[in-house]
């Protein structure tokens, strides 16, 4: 069917116009509430359509999937399933929810089928085995360049060459609503002699997408740009919480480790490649040329606006940051072909974050270091208070959506609260 502007979809679910879940996204996730066991719905509206009650009620009979795949706590073995059955399962939803289609609508088993999203508890969607951060934003990269080291020459002379990325801590990634335990850990002031132990004083979000893995790779295989979109399945929208004074002092000569490793937030839908097509948009001009294994033959780059708000305890939340995904440098294409031109495998659920993505504007930093450069500056919110690291009791929101030409495609929120270290 098609989907295009001039031919627009209409559905017989009530769907605010500004919802993040209309019938042109419908992403994947795992839910469970007081009646149902852990499984996997897509969201449409307010609502969520129960996948393993349209299975049971023989609404994906002539694709004869497994039996209980749609009866997990995870999404992996429905995306190990290949995209081709995984759009399939979207595009037979798409058609059931259509305002002229009375399968579903007009069906017995529809109360059943069609579940209150804000009685669903969200689970963490997939079970990741490994998970990479990028450093993909060259305005990113170039503030903390400014910031620690020359300004002259704030970009790494590897920086254009080569996504820069380094393997993080898989356990930690937890999903939205999940509070976040201010971590502890040696730092050091410039001026003293020696480190102190302690809570961070300078807890930061990182505004950032991750894309998750669809397929397979067997160790010294490489995906190349021209095939890296068919092993991503979807994207969600990434909180890569970061303690920056442990990680000063850490990163040395290793990279980040107690300052990362202590939690990452994710929203809890996965929206699929095929939803953000529309939203594609040409990537940045790069220079100087890259090597012949990073050369990409079409756009790999979306059209997300991506926002971040601060709301202190019992306070009005103020919007901090407005970024764009299209920012960044390199693209998702470049970073999984990187990351697999050595021969290192993936598996179906591997998660890969774009790093912070930061605008040319101030009110584009997409982190607290930058926003407030290190702390020189506070910024003010609603509330009157002043900020220049998250505090205690803060709940940071991440938002994103593409839309273009009346048509929206969102990620919901990420929504985390820091609670005091313990």
């Amino acid at each position: 069917m098609s989907d295009s502007p001039t031919n627009p979809l209409s559905t017989w679910v009530e769907v605010s116009k500004i919802s993040d879940f209309t019938i042109y996204n419908l992403p994947f996730g795992v839910f469970q509430n007081k009646r149902l066991s852990a499984r996997i719905g897509i969201a449409i509206g307010d609502k969520i359509v129960d996948l393993s009650v349209l299975d049971q009620e023989g609404f994906f009979s002539d694709m004869f999937l497994p039996e209980g795949v749609f009866l997990s706590d995870s999404l992996n073995e429905l995306i190990s399933l290949g995209k081709v059955i995984t759009k399939k399962i979207r595009e037979r939803v798409q058609d059931l929810l259509l305002a002229d289609n009375e399968k579903l609508r007009d069906h017995s088993a529809r109360g059943k089928v069609m579940v209150n999203r804000k009685e669903a508890e969200m689970l963490l969607p997939v079970k990741i085995g490994d998970y990479t951060d990028f450093y993909s934003s060259m305005e990113h990269a170039s503030n903390v360049g400014k910031m620690f080291r020359d300004p002259e020459n704030a970009l790494l002379p590897n920086w254009k060459h080569l996504p820069v990325g380094y393997h993080g801590r898989a356990s930690s990634i937890i999903p939205s609503g999940v509070p976040v335990i201010r971590p502890k850990g040696q730092t050091k002031d410039p001026g003293s002699d020696s480190p102190v132990f302690g809570p961070s004083k300078k807890l930061d979000f990182e505004l950032e997408l991750a894309f998750i893995t669809g397929k397979s790779t067997k160790l010294g295989d490489s995906v190349s740009t021209a095939d890296a979109e068919d092993y991503i399945f979807g994207f969600v929208l990434f909180n890569d919480w970061s303690a920056r004074d442990i990680q000063a002092w850490e990163y040395v000569p290793l990279g980040p480790f107690l300052g990362k490793s202590f939690a990452s937030s994710i929203s809890p839908w996965v929206v699929t490649l095929e939803a953000l097509e529309q939203f594609k948009v040409e990537s940045p001009v790069q220079e100087p040329e890259v090597l012949d294994y990073l050369k990409c033959d079409k756009s790999h780059s979306f059209d997300i606006q991506l926002e971040t708000y601060i709301q202190p305890e019992d306070e009005k939340s103020t919007k901090v940051c407005t970024s764009n995904f299209k920012n960044i440098y390199w693209n998702v294409a470049q970073q999984l072909a990187h990351h697999t031109v050595n021969g290192c495998n993936i598996n179906v659920g591997d998660m890969m974050a774009s790093g912070t993505i930061s605008g040319q504007e101030p009110d584009s930093f997409g982190s607290m270091l930058e926003l407030s450069w290190n702390g020189e500056k506070k910024i003010k919110l609603e509330s009157g208070a002043e900020r220049t690291f998250i505090e205690d009791g803060d709940t940071v929101i991440m938002k994103g959506f593409a839309e273009k030409d009346g048509i929206r495609v969102g990620f919901g929120e990420v929504k985390t609260k820091v609670v005091p270290a313990k």
